[in-house]
């Protein structure tokens, strides 16, 4: 260590949400039950999809997808944060601690890009129903999905490697349960100037374009419904997008309060209020979907029974 009191980091410490023990206790049982409900949530979505033909379509087959997403993004954070609980550590190694950065930047994007692809695909179901069968065809559709991971993991190697570059102080503790990037970036000793700028600018623009399809989709959707105001129809407008947008809803408010500002103000109630969309919504993402959802709820009615029957053939 030098006179800087600067120093080669190995690892960084991983300080919770709590820093009691009874309320970790607490947390520890919750965010298992969420996790737990979060993966076979989104895996049984996933699969009723894949195993119900009639579920075929461009709207389930980017549900499924953002179910894939949802259990990644998840599986990102919370293992480790219930791993290091039952070992009584709080430690993440250096590779690992970039590792989740890399992956948590990845996956956060996607959930906001598919969003977005899904908003597109209301507004051609509903605005443009002659032509829906012709624009969304296969291969639109998974040049969309293709086109959205190529697009994030270049950005999520953008910040990471921005990161790496980073010299770190001798304090490595995070106040978070994971290595979010802003928390890291609070312990570096360096200037972190280029990095926030980075945020601002290509970040904002990842973030800003798919959030910017959205409300563009959805404001041609609601003068496409105005113009003929009938029960019916705002009916069928609400049930099919009335999911999407309440899911819209909780990522977006999470993310514009704890992101659209410098790391330097990165506070413990923004890393409380990160547990919104890195914990809760992929929690609630299967729920929301599907229990407003008439096939959604009747291909996983198939999907139980059918293994029960292959359950009791045994």
């Amino acid at each position: 260590m030098g006179g800087d009191n600067k120093t080669t980091v190995t690892g960084f410490l991983l300080l919770g949400l709590s820093g009691q023990s009874g309320q970790e206790e607490l947390l520890f049982g919750l965010f298992l039950w969420m996790y737990l409900v979060t993966i076979v949530g989104n895996f049984l979505i996933t699969l009723a999809i894949t195993c119900d033909s009639h579920l075929h379509t461009p709207m389930y087959f980017f549900l499924a997808n953002l179910s894939c997403v949802d259990i990644c993004f998840s599986s990102v954070t919370i293992p480790k944060m219930l791993l290091n609980h039952l070992l009584g550590s709080k430690s993440i190694s250096y590779v690992d601690c970039m590792a989740q950065i890399y992956f948590f930047i990845t996956f956060i994007n996607m959930d906001s890009f598919l969003l977005s692809v899904m908003a597109y695909d209301r507004y051609t179901a509903i605005c443009r129903p002659l032509h829906y069968t012709t624009i969304m065809r296969p291969e639109l559709c998974v040049l969309l999905v293709a086109a959205s991971w190529l697009f994030t993991n270049l950005h999520a190697l953008l910040h990471t490697l921005l990161v790496v570059q980073l010299t770190f102080c001798s304090s490595n503790a995070v106040h978070h349960f994971f290595c979010d990037p802003y928390a890291v970036l609070k312990l570096s000793c360096s200037n972190t100037f280029i990095n926030d700028l980075m945020v601002f600018t290509v970040g904002g623009l990842i973030f800003l374009t798919p959030f910017t399809c959205i409300i563009i989709s959805y404001a041609y959707i609601f003068s496409n419904v105005l113009k003929c105001p009938s029960v019916q129809g705002i009916r069928k407008a609400l049930s099919t997008c009335g999911s999407h947008l309440t899911v819209v809803s909780l990522f977006y408010g999470a993310i514009l309060g704890v992101y659209m500002h410098p790391s330097s103000s990165y506070s413990v109630q923004d890393s409380v209020a990160t547990v919104l969309f890195t914990v809760v919504t992929p929690l609630v993402n299967p729920f929301i979907y599907s229990l407003r959802n008439r096939d959604m709820k009747g291909a996983l009615r198939t999907l139980i029974s059918d293994s029960r029957s292959r359950k009791f053939q045994r």
